[in-house]
């Protein structure tokens, strides 16, 4: 039987600059799964971390960056053939202050864009979705009437 579990965070990085917002974009190194694809800050989580706690880790691991504050956005479920299962994908927006990044490893480039040029440049159809998502729940910078239930910190 198939297995089902949560067991990696997406983070889509954004920083506000007056009335617009930049979206991280990040381009997989050679020797890594998918060179030279564009993604954003994504990685497994950890035995014993809970998916927030995993999600500012890969953010600082990947990028260098800690978050003002980080939003719940969804789960994205992908079936890996490698291992059988099927993974869910816990989806965060993190707000940064700093346009200042240091990438880790698994990544050779980075862009900040608009939301527009970032939905073009990611490789993956549920980066594009997330991106909509975060349009519409956060467009004024907050969750709105919605920020009890999708505020994590």
């Amino acid at each position: 039987m198939t297995g089902i579990r949560a067991g990696v965070v997406d983070v889509y990085v954004i920083r506000r600059l007056r009335a617009s917002s930049r979206v991280l974009t990040l381009r997989r190194a050679a020797g890594t799964r998918s060179p030279g694809s564009w993604e954003t800050v994504h990685g497994r989580i950890e035995p014993g971390e809970d998916p927030p706690t995993a999600a500012d880790r890969e953010l600082i691991e990947e990028t260098g960056l800690t978050a003002d504050r980080v939003y719940s956005l969804g789960v994205n479920p992908m079936y890996l053939h490698q291992s059988g299962a099927v993974v869910l994908a816990i989806a965060f927006v993190a707000f940064v202050d700093s346009l200042d990044v240091t990438l880790g490893p698994e990544h050779d480039a980075f862009e900040w864009l608009g939301m527009t040029r970032a939905a073009a440049r990611f490789s993956w159809p549920r980066e594009v979705e997330a991106l909509q998502h975060l349009r519409k729940l956060l467009r004024s910078g907050d969750a709105g009437a919605l920020e009890d239930v999708l505020r994590v910190r």
